[in-house]
C-alpha cells in the first residue's frame, strides 16, 4: 500500500443522486485536490437535475460502469441500502477507495463481506457517521477525555419522530431493502454518537423490543410522500445494551409516536463526577449541550459555546486524509460493522424475546 502522490488530484465518482449523493458531491467538491468526475444514477430525471447544478464530466444510468473507469481513485456509495453490498464490493475490486453512507449494509453478512473485500484488496473502506462531527459532541467528546465526568456508567440516546416515516411505502419500509426500520437507519446514527463518546467499549449483550403501530396504518408518513404501499418494518425500537466495564446504553428510536418530538435525537451521559446532555430539536446546533456538575457544593449546569460542526465535509475531509496517510488497513469498514452487528444482534432479541449475547465479529477480520 502507498499513499497516493498529494500533488494528484482524488478523482471521485459518486453512485446515487438523491439528498445523500447530492451532499456527498458537495462534500467532495469543498476540499482541495479533489475532483468529482463522475456519477451514476439509473433516474435520467436526477441525472439532469445534477448535470445542471454541478459539472461532473460523465454521468452513468448504471453503477458498473462507473466504477469501472480507470481514471477514479474514490466511489462513494449514496444509494439505498440494498445496494450498499454490490456497489461497494464492485468498485473495492476495481481498486477504487470507498465511503459508503451508513448502515454499512443491511445485515452483518453483507458487511462483513464488505469489509472482507477491502482487506483484501487493500483500500480504505469508512462508512459515514456525520453526526459525530457536530460541534456538541466534538465539545463533550473533549470534555470526557479531560476526565471531566469521571467514570461513565450509564448512558441514553434517542431519535424520536412524531410524524417522519421516510418515503412511505417505498424501499425505507421494505424489510428486503431496507434491512429493518428507523433502528437502522436513525439508530445506527445516535448508537454511533454514543460508542464515539464512550470511547468504543465493547458490546457484551443487548435486550430489545420493536413495534409496528402507526405505519402499519398508513399514517405517519412525511406530508410529502403517498401511504398505502407495503409496511414491513419497525416504527418503534427499544433497546438495553450491556458494555464493557459495567457500562449500559438505553437506546430509544422512532419514526412515527404519539409524543412531544417532532424530529429530535441526543445523548445523556452519567459519570461519578458529573453528567451531560445533548438535546437537538428539529437538527438544531445552538445551545444544545449541558453538562451537570458541583461548584462551591452545590449544583451546577454548564453550557458550553458550539460551532455547527462540519457534518459531511468533516467525514469527506477525514476520508481523504486517510487515503493520503498511506495508513490503510486500520480503516477497512470494521467501525461500520460493529453497529451493524449491535443493530442486527436487537432485532433478533426483540424476534425472540430474550437477550442476546454479542461476539466482536469484526475484529476477527
Amino acid at each position: 500500500m502507498t499513499a497516493p502522490d498529494s500533488q494528484q488530484p482524488l478523482r471521485v465518482g459518486v453512485v446515487g443522486l438523491g439528498w445523500a449523493g447530492e451532499t456527498a458531491i458537495k462534500a467532495f467538491t469543498g476540499l482541495p485536490g479533489v475532483e468529482v468526475i463522475a456519477a451514476a444514477d439509473p433516474r435520467p430525471e436526477q441525472r439532469e437535475k445534477i448535470s445542471k447544478n454541478y459539472e461532473i464530466a460523465h454521468l452513468h444510468a448504471e453503477y458498473e460502469e462507473l466504477v469501472a473507469r480507470d481514471d477514479l481513485d474514490i466511489v462513494s456509495v449514496a444509494t439505498p441500502t440494498f445496494l450498499h453490498a454490490p456497489v461497494t464490493i464492485a468498485a473495492l475490486e476495481h481498486g477504487k477507495h470507498v465511503l459508503c453512507e451508513k448502515p454499512i449494509a443491511r445485515s452483518v453478512a453483507e458487511g462483513e463481506a464488505m469489509v472482507k473485500a477491502a482487506i483484501d484488496h487493500q483500500r480504505v473502506l469508512q462508512v459515514v457517521f456525520n453526526h459525530r462531527r457536530r460541534g456538541d459532541v466534538q465539545v463533550l467528546k473533549a470534555y470526557i477525555d479531560q476526565g471531566g465526568l469521571g467514570r461513565i456508567y450509564h448512558a441514553k440516546a434517542m431519535w424520536m419522530r412524531r410524524s417522519g416515516i421516510p418515503q412511505l411505502g417505498g424501499w425505507f419500509t421494505t424489510r428486503e431493502m431496507a434491512g429493518g426500520g428507523p433502528l437502522i437507519d436513525l439508530g445506527v446514527h445516535i448508537l454511533d454518537m454514543g460508542l464515539y463518546l464512550l470511547n468504543e467499549p465493547e458490546v457484551v449483550a443487548v435486550s430489545a423490543a420493536t413495534y409496528a403501530e402507526i405505519g402499519t396504518q398508513g399514517r405517519g408518513g412525511r406530508g410529502d410522500q403517498l401511504a398505502g404501499g407495503a409496511f414491513e418494518v419497525e416504527d418503534l425500537a427499544t433497546a438495553f445494551i450491556r458494555l464493557s466495564n459495567g457500562i449500559t446504553l438505553q437506546l430509544e428510536v422512532s419514526w412515527a409516536v404519539y409524543g412531544k418530538h417532532g424530529d429530535d435525537f441526543g445523548v445523556a451521559l452519567f459519570g461519578t463526577d458529573g453528567g451531560a446532555e445533548i438535546d437537538v430539536v428539529r437538527y438544531s446546533w445552538q445551545d444544545t449541550l449541558r453538562i451537570f456538575t458541583d461548584t462551591g457544593g452545590v449544583p451546577a449546569e454548564i453550557r458550553p459555546q458550539v460551532v455547527r460542526g462540519e457534518g459531511h465535509a468533516g467525514v469527506a475531509r477525514e476520508f481523504i486524509d486517510v487515503i493520503r496517510s498511506g495508513n490503510w488497513a486500520d480503516h477497512v469498514g470494521r467501525e461500520g460493522l460493529r453497529r451493524t452487528q449491535i443493530v442486527e444482534a436487537c432485532y433478533q432479541s426483540a424476534q425472540q424475546g430474550r437477550e442476546v449475547a454479542l461476539v466482536d465479529r469484526a475484529g476477527q477480520l
